[in-house]
């Protein structure tokens, strides 16, 4: 079978009984997980900086487009999660359906996006906590030759992640508190500062981008079209929309608990869609807010809620979204941590990976080895590399796991239609497919750098794959 062998549903089923991680989480562990790590970049910087170079008041659009398509994606991994819950994922449900190959390839590419995510946030938060304490720049923030405050963080959670999947939760959820009481307070407050004025027009109308605007930086969608590169207007908001997916993205680190859940075939879909759903109200009643508060044009990019409320004069709420930013930016560190620690984990049990990453601790249980090495990669790429680099990236490895798994649910439907389903997708095979061509779309609204980076990862990973993981592969032979 070589490169398309899948493995059996029944096999990955079984695994999950085995006993190897420990199942302490409940639904509403899940929840919070998913609010942690979903609230983060995306309420406290994104939305300032799509809005102002890209969308205008329209990044609110931007936002309820990507909570459609996500919510899309959701209801996939929320049947395939439910009915094979696993470690792996989206790795794994394309290891059952579609083939080993297509299996490395979107496990390769999760550890991407989690990684990547990670690194970026880190960043996010260490010029958050020099603007919050006065620390020195030449230490802390994007001005930093090494950014040892990113470092330290990292190296903090961990310690915490490798300690145990409770521990993590629990930290998760106390942070989650605090941020979701920030968003509350910015929508109780802010909206009394809100003009209608900073609202018109609510889609500024397109204009030619400057002058150093390149085909690199140009929309693969308009490139591909021969079309002059511009900003704002309707593809203004569309390109806003799969910058910001970014900011959704979270919920698919849910997926990965299904071996540490007490009750996955109930609790996976209420934290999946639980946490979206919440999320959701609060990104697009955040950016609506911030846009109302300020004309777009003079958002501040770096802390563009903190800014909002310093210009009407409310200086303590600045303080406190400051502090919920560096709350909120740690609990999405957390999980995006915990998360590459099962997806390595799963592909070293498959053999994909060397095999001693597919081990767990003794007396922690979880994967510690895997979660250490991820970690150090995280910090050397936060230490050095700076966010405007990494971003775009995280979006175009999320989407590219969501079509995959938009297409694993037929496939496996067709091939399996037998199998225990506490949740199904209405409207199957369409819902699937127009969320598979949704994610499709907003990728191609990614510029040409993006594509290009995202192609030499893929490359890479196929390299390895084929010198090590297809010979190492505990199907070989079968």
């Amino acid at each position: 079978m070589g490169i398309m062998r899948t493995m059996d549903v029944d096999t990955v089923l079984q695994r999950q009984e085995s006993g190897d991680l420990k199942r302490r989480l409940r639904g509403r562990d899940l929840v919070g997980f998913g609010v942690g790590i979903i609230i983060g970049t995306g309420i406290f910087t994104l939305a300032g900086v799509e809005a102002k170079t890209h969308a205008g008041p329209a990044v609110t659009l931007s936002f309820v487009i990507g909570a459609v398509v996500a919510g899309l994606a959701a209801l996939c991994y929320a049947e395939l999660a439910s009915s094979v819950p696993t470690a792996g994922s989206a790795y794994t449900y394309a290891f059952a359906t579609l083939g080993e190959v297509f299996a490395w390839i979107i496990g390769w590419d999760l550890l991407l996006e989690f990684a990547l995510g990670a690194a970026v946030v880190s960043r996010g938060w260490s010029g958050y906590l020099a603007n919050l304490l006065g620390l020195p720049p030449e230490w802390f923030g994007e001005d930093a030759t090494i950014n040892v405050g990113a470092v330290l963080i990292i190296a903090v959670l961990t310690v915490v992640a490798v300690a145990g999947i409770k521990q993590s939760a629990l930290f998760t959820n106390v942070l989650v508190v605090v941020k979701v009481a920030v968003c509350l307070l910015i929508l109780g407050i802010g909206v009394f500062f809100v003009k209608a004025s900073n609202l018109t027009p609510f889609i500024p109308p397109a204009r030619p981008a400057g002058e150093d605007a390149d085909v690199l930086h140009q929309p693969v969608v308009e490139a591909g079209l021969g079309l002059e590169q511009s900003a704002f207007g309707l593809a203004g908001v569309l390109t806003a929309a799969a910058i910001v997916f970014f900011a959704y993205t979270g919920f698919e680190a849910l997926a990965n608990l299904g071996e540490e859940t007490k009750n996955p075939r109930k609790d996976l879909r209420v934290g999946i869609l639980g946490a979206l759903g919440i999320c959701a109200l609060l990104y697009i009643g955040v950016s609506l807010v911030l846009t109302g508060m300020v004309p777009f044009t003079d958002i501040d990019e770096g802390a563009p809620l903190a800014d909002a409320f310093d210009s009407v004069g409310m200086h303590w709420i600045s303080a406190l979204i400051s502090l919920g930013a560096v709350t909120g930016l740690t609990s999405v560190m957390m999980v995006e941590l915990v998360t590459i620690g099962r997806i390595g984990f799963a592909m070293g049990r498959d053999g994909l990976l060397p095999k001693k990453l597919g081990t767990v601790h003794p007396r922690w249980g979880t994967p510690h080895r895997v979660t250490i090495i991820g970690a150090v990669l995280i910090a050397l790429l936060a230490a050095f590399v700076p966010i405007t680099e990494l971003s775009d990236m995280v979006s175009i490895g999320a989407l590219s796991a969501m079509i995959i798994v938009a297409i694993a649910v037929p496939v496996l439907r067709r091939k399996r239609p037998d199998l225990q389903r506490p949740f199904t997708v209405p409207f199957s095979p369409v819902l699937p497919i127009v969320a598979a061509l949704a994610c499709l779309y907003l990728m191609l609204n990614l510029d040409v750098l993006t594509w290009i980076r995202f192609a030499a990862w893929m490359g890479l990973g196929l390299v390895i794959y084929f010198v090590y993981g297809r010979r190492h592969s505990r199907l070989r032979g079968q």
